[in-house]
């Protein structure tokens, strides 16, 4: 079990942790000084890295999870609700971030490609606006994840 919660844990906060930097770091000091020709390659680019580990992220935290509720609780009927909460909103997440991937970031990548530089910038904005609200879900269930025993009741 040590392991799953491991794996667990470093999977949201790489994926967390990689939202929060690009939305609160690099988007406002870096990104927003360049013009499209460097910045939208620039977000291709990051994105292209840190969708790796996205991916690994949204295999490892379902699988950990569901390993974590049958090994702790032997099933969801005895899950508390804190658990019932972290798994809806992961799956959220996981939702928008499979939307941003098959939409909005491939529409980055071919606008990238063929310099479309007002296409991808709608491409991009689009991504922004995923990416703060996946980031807000993803604040949110960290929350859960360490307060939720004790905020949310049981029953």
């Amino acid at each position: 079990m040590g392991i799953a919660m491991l794996l667990h844990v470093l999977s949201a906060v790489i994926w967390v942790g990689g939202m929060f930097f690009a939305y609160l770091v690099l988007r406002p000091v870096a990104a927003s000084q360049l013009e499209p020709p460097q910045r939208l390659p620039l977000w291709a680019g990051c994105f292209q890295r840190f969708f790796l580990w996205v991916w690994m992220a949204v295999i490892l935290l379902p699988l950990t999870g569901y390993w974590m509720l049958f090994s702790m609780f032997q099933g969801m009927a005895n899950a508390p609700l804190y658990v019932h909460a972290m798994q809806g909103l992961g799956l959220l997440m996981i939702a928008l971030y499979l939307w941003l991937y098959f939409g909005p970031y491939r529409g980055l990548r071919n606008a990238v490609a063929q310099q479309d530089w007002k296409t991808g910038g709608a491409s991009l904005s689009r991504i922004r606006h995923i990416v703060g609200g996946n980031l807000l879900l993803g604040l949110l269930t960290i929350i859960i994840a360490v307060a939720g025993h004790y905020l949310i009741p049981s029953s």
